[in-house]
């Protein structure tokens, strides 16, 4: 398994957290507080931390690029006014 991580910038990481694990939630395992989330994919998990002035996000799985992909887009699409940028580190 290959693990990415990536540490967003903004003023509302605990916000984009819980966005993200609300929109997932509807489809598929999903646990989250306002500090820490984990999204379970078929294809990986998506962890995600939410510290003072950046998300911190943190992809496992075998099909990296695709997780990191769609976890990325997402962000970016919701925080659209920020525009945000994911940048991966792959372990």
């Amino acid at each position: 398994m290959t693990i990415s991580t990536a540490s967003v910038p903004t003023t509302k990481p605990s916000a984009y957290l819980q966005q993200l694990c609300k929109h997932f939630g509807h489809k598929i395992p999903v646990e989250f507080t306002p500090e820490a989330g984990r999204i379970t994919f078929e294809m990986g998990i998506a962890e995600l931390e939410a510290a003072d002035d950046a998300l911190i996000l943190r992809v496992t799985g075998d099909d990296i690029e695709r997780l990191e992909n769609v976890v990325a887009s997402h962000l970016e699409r919701f925080a659209f006014r920020e525009e945000l940028k994911v940048v991966w580190t792959r372990a």
